[in-house]
């Protein structure tokens, strides 16, 4: 009967040693949830600043009778363009140079373009040398002109084809931002 005893006293170790195993496990999930709550509180907190913040500067730039003041930066001398920086929102007297050179092509595409009928963002990429069997280098260019679209550089036709040409941009309150 001995044997058996051990044998039972070897099964009671193991279950021992595996009920440490999970209690360390769960300590360490403890630690990593807690961490994990921090960060989750800090994010939340983050972005309620932020969104404070925006809802005070927008409340300074609504002026009298709830007419929107835009502020609008004064044009740098010798203004050059730079790849990868946001579209400006198109006005009178804005140069095309502060526009990147890939969202310039794409203006001179559609303003060299005999007629001013609107085009697929296929044909555009065509123009552009760019290989146009490949779905996402037209779905790049797609999105440039969309911008450009959205910012009144160009226009942006219902059927989701483009043209040359400007308009005003509606600002927050619908009137014109410019």
């Amino acid at each position: 009967m001995a044997s058996i005893l051990g044998l039972l006293e070897e099964r009671e170790a193991a279950a021992r040693v595996r009920a440490e195993e999970l209690r360390e496990a769960a300590a360490l999930a403890a630690a990593a949830l807690e961490a994990a709550e921090v960060e989750l509180e800090r994010r939340v907190i983050a972005r309620e600043e932020l969104v404070e913040a925006l809802a005070v500067s927008a409340a300074e730039t609504i002026g009298p009778e709830g007419v929107v003041e835009v502020p609008v930066p004064p044009e740098p001398v010798g203004e050059v363009s730079v790849p990868g920086v946001v579209v400006p929102v198109w006005r009178e007297g804005l140069s095309v140079s502060v526009l990147s050179p890939e969202n310039q092509r794409i203006l001179n595409v559609l303003q060299d373009r005999p007629g001013s009928e609107p085009v697929r963002a296929k044909d555009i990429a065509h123009a552009l040398g760019i290989d146009a069997s490949v779905p996402a280098k037209v779905e790049g260019v797609r999105s440039k002109a969309k911008r450009l679209g959205e910012r009144g550089w160009l226009l942006l036709e219902a059927s989701g084809m483009f043209s040359a040409g400007r308009r005003l941009v509606a600002g927050p309150t619908g009137g014109p931002s410019v």
